[in-house]
């Protein structure tokens, strides 16, 4: 295969992951959105957590609201869980892998507040302890996810969203989870400021 079809190959599997995603969750993003203006307008935040390229976009998505998507506006309550290797490592170390989010959910998660979970798989340990861990403290939960769901997709309530990118690739899938980040931004900003 040529080099330059490897990559217009990429660009076609990514905009044909856009489509399908397109077709499919619309209505799930609009909810999420809704979940998310809730939240923030009663003064409530938002914790984010992944692993990988998924921690990556915890962190895109929390340094938006923070400082700003599009439009300028008021700092917005929002937590990436994936930031501080000082507490990381000292769960990871004292107790296990598997709780370095769940142990700051405890921490930080007030009822009213959601827990935003990304895992391109849905099996990630961490973040299926953190979404449990939520549920405790009476958050609700934005999920997004891939493939089938995976381990995640079960541990759900009927209040809580899943954004399940219709796809079985990695790549393909944070792609899609990178547009969904801009499309909660933007959707937050204008039911908060209006317009746009």
């Amino acid at each position: 295969m040529e080099i330059e079809q490897r990559v217009r190959n990429h660009f076609l599997d990514s905009i044909q992951t856009k489509q399908d995603a397109l077709e499919v969750m619309v209505p799930q993003i609009v909810r999420a959105a809704e979940l998310a203006c809730s939240t923030l307008l009663n003064n409530g935040k938002i914790l984010s957590c992944g692993n990988g390229g998924s921690a990556a976009d915890a962190q895109h998505f929390s340094s938006e609201l923070l400082n700003r998507f599009e439009r300028e506006r008021p700092p917005l309550a929002a937590i990436a869980l994936t930031t501080d290797s000082s507490t990381l490592t000292s769960i990871a170390n004292d107790y296990d892998y598997r709780d370095v989010f769940s142990k700051q959910v405890r921490a930080l998660g007030q009822p009213g507040d959601v827990l935003l979970a990304i895992s391109t798989s849905g099996n990630s340990p961490n973040v299926m302890r953190a979404m449990q861990a939520a549920h405790e403290r009476d958050m609700r939960i934005i999920a997004f996810t891939g493939r089938n769901g995976g381990e995640m997709a079960p541990l759900l309530r009927e209040d809580d969203v899943e954004l399940r990118v219709p796809a079985e690739r990695t790549a393909r899938i944070q792609e899609v989870h990178l547009l969904l980040i801009h499309c909660l931004c933007d959707l937050i900003d204008a039911r908060l400021l209006g317009g746009g």
